[in-house]
């Protein structure tokens, strides 16, 4: 592994204090991590708390993804402008104060603002926290740092669900974001006192603030537009056509300057090589179909299963307790299997395993969910290790940053976009069945009769069967047409040329 610090004067930490500036990097990235799947089983929760449906209470999910994929392409820019350790500890600091405003939010409104502005906050620190121990660990430590590192990224999603969701049923939904303002103030204030005398070189580079503007908006309307379309009937909306119009020409306004300025916000000209261009496709799409799936779930086992939030946050800890063990396999696999039959490998076992729940029933039990959820365990490390290894292997060693938040910006926006549709769609085809099965229901009145409690109790019991099965069977419906997808993205892998250069795994963020 090159040693790739922006200033060679300055020399990597030693002993005791080198670990404990280890550790509060790396615990910083597990906080930013964990709130990416903290919120997933509070949804329901939440949504009960503010009085929204539990559709719109994925946006507390999405906002905050999204406003992560907006800054963490410009990480460079602001290190470079601002200093990578001033920049990291004003984010973590800035991370505390806007989960505290979480907490308190009144409303989906103001909850879905903080959490833009937590996002906004959060999105540096994921690479810095890398960039950082590449600077403070000297080249043999290295590779121990970076394992540390990705351990925290990988137990995080492990703990969200499990803390979320005990959080949730002992103190209530605001305390999955209280919990993070002490830890944010103590790391904001360890991480500037330990590495202050570790500052990278700055250099005022021009705002790129045309680029900047022209992403917000294309991105913020496109996700607005995700997240109105059930609310405002789509298409037949005016807001929402204004919507796509605003999403589309900025887009392509995006494109045609970022393509053209001198200094660019975000490089796009790295996906002039066909090896990064295709696997960020495949990153997008299937991580955005995992993650849709990773929040079906826990909807789903609580408004329909009859789950609290704890136990559907046990269901979905299977996935990350499998990841675990599964990961230093892969790593050590990459030696040598080609890492394009890994990714391949991965994506199609992820499909088989989406095709499995779709076979899903009302009378499913606790260890047969569980039991898909930890193949998908098993399964994540073969596409994520190798994906960023080709992803990177294949640009020059000076876009290699540029690269990485790309990669980081595909994947999230992917997954905030697939969470829109997904959340539409499973509420649409619920409806549909929910229409087909009442008007195919003989002699209704008869089997409210059978059903027992006077004609009132039976006709709430027939409602709640009618509204389970609906439900049921829109949720395998979703599974059936995430497994198609991730089938046809796994073929994508035939495009990307094998690298020439391989690129160690902690490169590309989490």
């Amino acid at each position: 592994m090159s040693d790739n610090r922006a200033d060679e004067d300055v020399a990597p930490m030693a002993g005791v204090w080198l670990w404990v500036a280890g550790l509060t990097l790396a615990f910083a990235n597990f906080v930013v991590v964990l709130d990416t799947t903290i919120a997933n089983v509070s949804v329901p929760h939440i949504a009960g708390g503010l009085a929204v449906s539990p559709s719109q209470g994925t946006w507390v999910i999405t906002s905050y993804s999204v406003a992560e994929a907006i800054t963490v392409p410009l990480t460079g820019w602001l290190a470079q402008r601002f200093g990578a350790v001033r920049v990291f500890a004003t984010a973590m600091f800035a991370f505390g104060v806007c989960s505290a405003l979480c907490g308190l939010a009144p409303s989906l409104g103001t909850l879905v603002l903080f959490r833009v502005l937590q996002g906004l906050s959060g999105g540096p620190m994921i690479p810095l926290s890398q960039t950082l121990m590449r600077r403070i660990f000297p080249l043999h430590l290295q590779p121990t740092a970076f394992g540390l590192w990705a351990m925290t990224t990988v137990t995080a999603p492990i703990a969200g669900p499990l803390l979320g969701g005990a959080i949730v049923d002992t103190v209530g939904w605001p305390w999955i974001f209280y919990i993070n303002v002490p830890v944010a103030v103590v790391m904001s204030i360890a991480a500037w006192r330990l590495l202050r005398s570790h500052e990278t070189r700055t250099e005022r580079r021009p705002v790129d603030v045309v680029g900047i503007a022209l992403m917000v908006t294309w991105i913020s309307a496109m996700q607005i537009m995700l997240d109105k379309g059930k609310d405002l009937d789509w298409f037949g909306s005016p807001v929402i056509v204004a919507l796509a119009l605003i999403a589309a020409i900025g887009f392509v306004a995006f494109l045609i300057w970022e393509l053209t300025d001198a200094n660019p916000a975000v490089d796009l000209r790295i996906f002039r090589q066909i090896g990064f261009a295709t696997t960020a496709v495949v990153n997008c799409l299937a991580y955005g179909t995992f993650f849709a799936g990773v929040v079906l779930i826990p909807l789903w086992l609580q408004t329909t299963m009859g789950y609290t939030a704890t136990w559907a946050g046990r269901v979905t800890a299977f996935q990350g307790l499998a990841a675990v063990i599964v990961s230093p396999i892969v790593a050590r696999l990459m030696r040598v299997i080609d890492p394009r039959l890994l990714v391949f490998f991965g994506v199609m076992m992820m499909a088989g395993v989406s095709l499995w729940r779709g076979d899903f029933s009302t009378d499913t039990g606790f260890w047969a969910i569980a039991a898909p959820q930890f193949a998908q365990g098993i399964c994540m490390p073969f596409f994520f290790i190798p994906l960023t290894t080709l992803a990177l292997g294949g640009v020059k060693s000076s876009e290699v940053a540029s690269a990485a938040g790309l990669l980081n910006f595909t994947r999230t926006t992917g997954a905030a976009f697939a969470v829109s549709i997904m959340t539409t769609t499973w509420e649409d085809t619920a409806t549909a069945h929910r229409t087909v099965l009442a008007g195919a229901l003989n002699n209704p009145g008869a089997v409210i009769g059978q059903l027992g409690g006077g004609p009132g109790v039976g006709l709430r019991q027939l409602d709640t069967l009618v509204q389970g099965q609906s439900v049921m069977l829109a949720t395998d419906q979703i599974f059936v047409v995430c497994a198609a997808i991730l089938a046809a993205v796994a073929c994508l892998m035939v495009l990307v040329p094998k690298p020439t250069t391989m690129v160690p795994s902690d490169a590309g963020g989490h």
